[in-house]
Formats: C-alpha cells, structure tokens, sequence
C-alpha cells in the first residue's frame, strides 16, 4: 500500500512532476538503479518537499551533478534490535545512515522485557526527528518464555495499544513456536491482534507439520535459519526468509545459496544484534551487501534483497524505490559491489557524506527508571553436588547463537561443583535482577577458555537478567556486584579487580555516552577477556545469548537450566 500523502502535498508533487514548478533538488547525471524494472538505466532525478517528483528535464533551485555515480534506495534492515548496538536510537542513527540505511524495522523485545510498554515508547520517542526512518514490530513475548523471570509481561490487550502508533506496523519475532504450532490461546490472541499486519516468526529448526501449523498461524517470515535446507523448506511453506549477518550469528554464507533470480524477491536482509565495533567498522546492510556479492550474488539482486523486498514484505508504501511519489531516501555509490556511501539523502536532505554524518543528533530522552535489585547479601553461588559428578554442560558455539549440550564428570569440592578451567568447564550464573525474587540459576559451560576470572553482564537475551561466567565463585560475585552498581553493565574481573567495564545505565542495556566510546570499551573488555585466556572472538556478546531459551539446545535461566529442544527445564546433575 502506497504512503498516504497530505492533499496539499500531493498536489503541489504533481505540479513540480509535470514540470510547471521547479523543484527543491535535481540529481543531474545519475545511473539509477531501478530495483522495480531490474534495470540501471540514466536519469536525472527531480526531489521535491522529501519526495521523488520524477525523472527528466526539470528546473530545480539546486542541482547536484552525480558523474554517472549510482543512485539506489535507501538501505532498510528487515529485523535488528537497536537496543543490541549498546548504544541509544540517535546514536545508532549516527552509525548506520552514513552506510546508506534510511529504514529500519526493530523489534524492542529487549527493554520490553525490563520496562514493558514504557520501554517500546521509550524507543518510539527516542526516533523522533531522526534522519532514519525507524518501524516497529510489537514485541510478542515478553517474557520469551515461562521458563524465565523477567521485569515486564505483554499480553495481547498491551499490544493492541501499541497498535494505534503508526510506525508500529505488526507482531514482532513470535518466539514461542511451539505455543503457536499447539494452538494455545494465548499466543494466538497476540497473532490475532495484529490484524492481519505482518507477523515475523522465530523458528529455529522448526520442520515438518510443525512448521506447517506454525505458517498456517500467520506467521509470515523467519530469521533464525542457519541451515540451507532449513531455509528452503520455510520458504516453501510460504515464508519470507531473513538472511541474516549480525555479530554473533553469521549465516549469510550459508543461506546464500537458497536466493535465485526466481525467489529473490521473497528474501531480504537482517542483521537482528551488531555490536559497535562491526557497526563501525564493518558496516550494516551495505556490509551484507558486499559479502553477498562477493559471494556471487548479482548486485541488483543483493540490493533489491535490501530495499524494494523489504518494504514490500512489510507493507511500507513509498519506501524501498527510486519512482515518483516514493520517499526520497537515496544512497550514492560509485560502486555497486562495494557499495560504500558517498552521499546519502533521507527525505530529500543530504544527511551523510562520505561516511560523515550531516544530521541532526538529538539527545535521547532517558527512559522510566531500571535497574538492579539484588540482594547481594544473600547471593550464593554453591552447587551443591549432594554425592552427584555427572552433570549438563551448556556449549558454546563460536559466532552462533545456538549451543551444543554434554554430560561431563563435574570437578566436586567440599561437596560442591566448581569450575575446572583446566578442562574449560566454567560455571555459569543467572542472576534475577528486576524483582528481587533471590533467584539464581547455575549451571556450567565450555568454549570460554577462561584460565581465571569472571564475566558479567545485565545484557542476557531475553530476559536480560545477570548473566555471569567464571572461572571462581568469589570473581563472578566481583562480577555481578559491578555490574549491580552501575544500574546494569559490563564488566571484566580477575582477583577481584575490575579489568574493563562499560555502564549501560538506560535499562541495563543501552549506554549514554557516544557509540564510539562504547566500541572501545567493550573492545578493552575483549582484550581483558583474552588476557585471562578467554578464546571466544566476541566473548559477551555470545555469553548475553546463553540465557536465550527459545534457541537450541541447552540454555540457562534464573530458574536453572532448559532443554530448549524438548521446551522444559531440566535438572543439572544427572544421577
């Protein structure tokens, strides 16, 4: 459906479109690519009051000559959560516009599950006024699961008023698949309540007559794809496919070979969670881009992948092309392989240039309070072993966020389970931050590599309680502590000292100081982790995903540990 444009407005458009007004801007000489027609063909392109009048001879009041440079649409991500950058909404802006993103779809399940309705119109305010467009998806679960504590629930009558805000423009990832493919009512009331807007999915490995219940519900769209045939199968079932590339998880190269020029256009791109320094120094969707077209995909397709296929999933008129009474948000590029942002224009405005960005930046308002309640007093990490050495351990997967699950034989002292770093078996900690409930799930991992040590974080998907890893309990509570002090954070510990630490004061989450100060402390706290022998390349990000129990296959919560294959918890020891 095409963007409602005000009367006023429209008409004044299609005096300056068939030349009997000048416009504001004309962009002489360019090459455009036309994701519509599949073609690049030479225009110059008229712009008027922040939309495209037309192509042609027109009179402008400022002329841009290009050079034959390409013009393309605006880059848009169809899933991220912004709340995953660290950092707040306009500084995340700063990142992302001068790559060429104009557009995103988030979905802020992560301060929905700290501060519920008040946190998603925290997230709403913060985008106000910002050269970036900014949709959001009302978050469907929170909690993710009730196999978990966190500080807010949404249930569908709380989703029908987030609704009503025109950039919330359908039910985001449904992470409960098995409440969807059971039919519980509940789960089905929030795909209800979205009244027949997009309803994005969340179904790793899903397969079978499962996965038919689960499209059959409605659910429109999956990011969680990891293997190719996974990936094949949900997009014969009708489902649009998300490729996504983001810090932890990388599945680009895999799922690539699923896009031929046949289905493309039932495929877009995500990054889901990037962290600064990639945001930085990687890039976004243009970083997607490239690495799609260095892996063979044709560039008109890679960047149709990430404009047109979006906006039409999603249902967002006016966005996603170069065409007359289409929003004018442009990147320009002299290079469609590389695809590095020479300028890019977000209605109408030229708001970047080479990799500077022009626009304004806000200050984001600070959200209703948060923060740690814990008594720390009583905080006890003992696993009593009660006799018991056979025990789960969760593995850790490099640059996935799905883990593997062994038994091993426990190291027991004094009657309890304590880390072995020698083998890599350190023990984990979530630790319920929002309540006071006094509860902490234990249990132990592999994959770390930690030799001493510990590392905490109040980022832990989705519940984002405490999340600690370590190679000794008196660390860890040194850990947890510091980040208990700051409101929420991260931090690195060894002997009691903090290495490296960044505060995330707004909801445990996001921090307040520029996004280029987080990167490098969160790139001092990956030194520090490497220092103590950690082996992970993204140590924090990929512990924050331990704590997820709706990615397979053994996860922990501040309840203890999940079996997320069989969707139930499960005792740590065995005997």
């Amino acid at each position: 459906m095409r963007e409602a444009i005000p009367a006023d407005q429209r008409r004044r458009l299609v005096e300056v479109a068939r030349g009997d007004a000048p416009a504001d801007t004309l962009l002489k000489s360019a090459r455009l690519v036309n994701v519509r027609s599949a073609e690049i063909h030479d225009a110059d392109i008229a712009i008027y009051e922040g939309r495209i009048a037309g192509f042609g001879d027109y009179k402008a009041q400022e002329v841009i000559d290009l050079g034959d440079q390409y013009v393309c649409p605006g880059l848009i991500d169809a899933h991220v959560h912004i709340e995953s950058s660290m950092v707040t909404v306009p500084e995340f802006a700063r990142a992302v516009v001068p790559r060429g993103t104009t557009a995103v779809v988030t979905d802020p399940h992560e301060i929905a599950n700290v501060l519920g309705i008040p946190g998603v119109r925290y997230m709403i305010a913060s985008s106000e006024g910002l050269p970036l467009q900014v949709f959001v998806m009302a978050s469907s679960c929170v909690p993710a699961t009730e196999m978990e504590t966190s500080g807010a629930r949404l249930e569908a009558a709380d989703l029908e008023s987030l609704f009503q805000h025109p950039r919330v423009i359908g039910l985001a990832e449904v992470m409960n698949f098995p409440g969807v493919f059971l039919g519980l009512p509940d789960v089905l009331a929030k795909i209800e309540a979205a009244a027949g807007r997009p309803v994005d999915g969340h179904a790793p490995g899903l397969t079978g007559l499962p996965l038919n219940a689960y499209a059959a519900a409605g659910v429109g769209s999956d990011h969680e794809c990891t293997e190719l045939e996974e990936a094949r199968e949900k997009l014969r079932r009708g489902m649009h496919v998300f490729i996504r590339e983001g810090t932890t998880a990388r599945n680009l190269r895999t799922l690539l070979p699923l896009v031929t020029e046949q289905n493309a256009a039932n495929c877009s791109f995500c990054t889901d969670d990037r962290h600064p320094e990639d945001l930085l120094e990687e890039g976004h969707i243009d970083a997607l881009v490239r690495l799609a077209v260095a892996e063979g995909l044709a560039p008109l397709t890679a960047i149709q992948m990430a404009t047109i296929n979006t906006a039409n999933y999603f249902g967002l008129g006016g966005l996603g092309m170069v065409a007359p009474g289409y929003r004018a948000d442009l990147l320009v590029t002299d290079s469609l392989s590389e695809l590095r942002a020479r300028k890019v224009i977000c209605g109408g405005r030229v708001v970047a240039e080479d990799g500077t960005y022009l626009g304004p930046r806000p200050s984001a308002p600070m959200p209703p309070g948060s923060g740690v309640w814990v008594n720390w007093d009583q905080l006890d990490l003992t696993v009593r072993a009660h006799g018991r050495s056979r025990g789960r351990v969760i593995e850790a997967v490099p640059e996935q966020i799905v883990t593997g699950q062994s038994v091993e034989e426990l190291k027991v002292e004094g009657g309890a389970a304590v880390a072995d770093p020698e083998r890599d078996l350190l023990k984990i900690a979530v630790i319920e931050r929002h309540r006071g409930t006094g509860n902490v799930g234990l249990g132990f991992v592999r994959g770390f590599g930690l030799k001493r040590g510990a590392i905490a974080s109040s980022v832990a998907h989705d519940n984002h309680n405490i999340v600690v890893v370590g190679a000794s309990d008196c660390d860890m509570v040194s850990a947890a502590r510091n980040v208990g002090a700051h409101g929420g954070g991260q931090c690195v510990v060894a002997d009691g000292q903090v290495l490296a630490a960044v505060p995330l004061p707004i909801a445990g989450l996001m921090s307040d100081l520029p996004l280029e100060d987080v990167r490098d402390r969160v790139a001092a706290m990956g030194a520090a982790a490497r220092d103590l022998g950690c082996i992970l390349p993204d140590p924090l990000m990929t512990m924050s995903f331990l704590a997820l129990a709706v990615i397979p296959e053994l996860k922990i919560t501040d309840l203890g540990l999940v079996d997320v294959v069989a969707f139930q918890r499960v005792p740590l020891f065995l005997d």
